[in-house]
């Protein structure tokens, strides 16, 4: 199997580093990452500047060849199938920081994998919580590869988000999108002129409802969510439809 791998967070993260130590017990890996960080850039691909890149700085283990972009996760994913048409999988991780709920939509770790989607390659997104301190990621190692392990083995789902817990993994729980809240706020402040500043930034959610991604990583197990790039609602579709088959002028 031959598997690519990028993120949002940039070559230097520690998260891909640990992925691609993983996923080379699954096949050949090459990393194709972002040469500065990338986060919540969403699905955005590079279209006013040429792309380049370079040979990462960054020894990973096992020799893994290795390569810095100057685009989002999108472009490394393009580059990547560009320059590595025999590629079967890519992986996108691991993420400092949750990717779960409403976040999905401008997560550029969830975008890597959305894009191989897109170029008909099976795409895995991987996230765990991040604080003041890194995650500890040779303990999460094994329940990467356990989760790999299950995933890379279904020829059927072409796109997966997983989450990992903070702690030690219960287990593993199959969730739907966790979409009863948004949790993006703006924060204003000021610079030492007194220039107007804005964050945008999070903000605490209240408990997610059972079964969602939220509520399986709040309460210590790995997240499994399966997706799909189709954004049609149905349900309003057919009421439509049925309402009014042809709209005329």
């Amino acid at each position: 199997m031959n598997i690519l791998i990028t993120n949002d967070d940039g070559i230097y993260s520690p998260g891909i580093a640990s992925l691609a130590r993983v996923a080379s017990h699954f096949g050949t890996v090459r990393v194709v990452a972002p040469d500065v960080e990338q986060s919540s850039m969403g699905q955005a691909i590079t279209a006013s500047r040429p792309l380049s890149y370079k040979k990462s700085p960054v020894n990973f283990d096992n020799n893994i060849e290795a390569i810095r972009v100057n685009g989002t996760p999108s472009d490394c994913v393009a580059l990547g199938l560009h320059l590595w048409k025999d590629t079967n999988v890519i992986l996108s991780g691991i993420n400092l920081g949750l990717n779960v709920g409403n976040s999905m939509w401008h997560s550029g770790t969830l975008a890597g994998a959305k894009q191989a989607v897109l170029f008909g390659i099976k795409g895995i997104a991987l996230s765990t919580p991040a604080g003041e301190t890194e995650p500890d990621f040779p303990k999460l190692e094994p329940y990467v590869k356990d989760t790999l392990a299950l995933l890379l083995q279904d020829s059927t789902v072409n796109l997966t988000n997983i989450n990992f817990p903070k702690q030690q993994p219960k287990g593993m729980k199959y969730t739907r999108q966790a979409v009863q809240h948004y949790d993006g706020i703006v924060v204003p402040g000021k610079d030492p002129r007194g220039k107007s500043l804005y964050w945008f930034t999070i903000m605490p959610l209240d408990p997610a409802d059972e079964g969602t991604d939220r509520w399986a990583v709040d309460n210590g197990y790995t997240s499994i969510t399966p997706l799909r790039l189709d954004l049609t609602d149905e349900h309003d579709l057919i009421r439509l439809m049925n309402q009014q088959p042809v709209v005329t002028p």
